[in-house]
């Protein structure tokens, strides 16, 4: 972790270290879940078109029947447009890998130059962490014309969430090589789960304009934004999701976060950086 990100990504990201971003964020949150008629119809019209999206894909395709613009971004898709492949772990969203791999330590791979350690990502809890020491470790980012349903990778039981407040830059890949620390130090819903093979975490991170995030057992978690760390605990509620069931979404597009202990998985050998991926194919096997 010695090399030092290139002038240019530092240069790219100096404007968000000035720029407010909860205020910024609050107001697109505002503008994103607003219901103005036509007008957010042309947004949506407008933003179909310059991201490429593709609405052939989705449960719903009249864009002029998505009342705000957060009904639109997190549409559900076709029952057939993510059929899930016979494998133990799959990819729980559409975007890119970011990075995958072992775990040095405690220490996650971010970009070159950066990485963070398990124990930041998780909100400062050396137990949790420390059940992911030399584990595995995926980061998929989301574009802005990617679906923003998070899916199940595998079957699990919700232990706990823990909402842990922090800077919202962007997640965009010239970010994560620019800022340190990136998906530690954004704000963060970290979701733990037990599975077949131990304990395993998804880590919703926010960014830039992402005005809240979600989870299907709890709804929005963020706002509210209270500034200290917010904990939820499920020993006793008996949540179980299944492989590929809806854990949650974005409000506008982030990175999720996987964490898996040692020795338990291995990624498919074509998982790599900057693949594109989507929700539903093998992202691994149980060792």
């Amino acid at each position: 972790m010695s090399s030092s990100p290139s002038f240019s990504d530092r240069l790219a990201v100096m404007p968000q270290y000035l720029i407010p971003q909860q205020a910024l964020t609050a107001f697109a949150g505002w503008v994103a879940g607003s219901q103005w008629g036509g007008a957010t119809t042309r947004i949506i019209d407008w933003f179909v078109k310059r991201y490429n999206v593709n609405m052939a894909e989705a449960a719903n395709p009249d864009t002029a029947s998505y009342k705000s613009f957060n009904d639109f971004f997190t549409r559900a898709l076709r029952g057939d447009a993510r059929p899930l492949a016979a494998a133990a772990l799959l990819s729980p969203v559409d975007g890119a890998i970011s990075q995958c791999g072992p775990i040095a330590g405690d220490q996650v791979f971010q970009a070159k130059g950066h990485g963070y350690s398990t124990r930041a990502l998780v909100g400062g809890d050396a137990a949790l962490a420390a059940q992911f020491q030399n584990g595995e470790f995926a980061t998929l980012y989301l574009s802005p014309r990617d679906y923003h349903r998070i899916h199940m990778p595998c079957a699990g039981r919700l232990t706990r969430m823990v909402h842990v407040p922090g800077d919202l830059f962007s997640v965009n890949p010239t970010t994560a090589r620019g800022v340190p620390g990136l998906f530690a130090r954004n704000e963060r819903v970290v979701c733990v789960f037990e599975g077949e093979r131990g304990p395993f975490v998804m880590v919703l991170v926010g960014a830039t304009i992402v005005g809240s995030m979600a989870t299907v057992w709890h709804g929005v978690v963020n706002p509210p934004r209270p500034g200290q760390l917010r904990e939820w605990a499920y020993d006793q509620d008996a949540i179980h999701l299944a492989q590929g069931q809806e854990m949650g979404r974005f409000l506008l597009g982030s990175t999720v976060v996987m964490l898996f202990p040692q020795g338990v998985m291995q990624f498919e050998s074509d998982w790599s950086p900057a693949r594109p991926i989507v929700m539903g194919e093998a992202m691994g096997q149980w060792r």
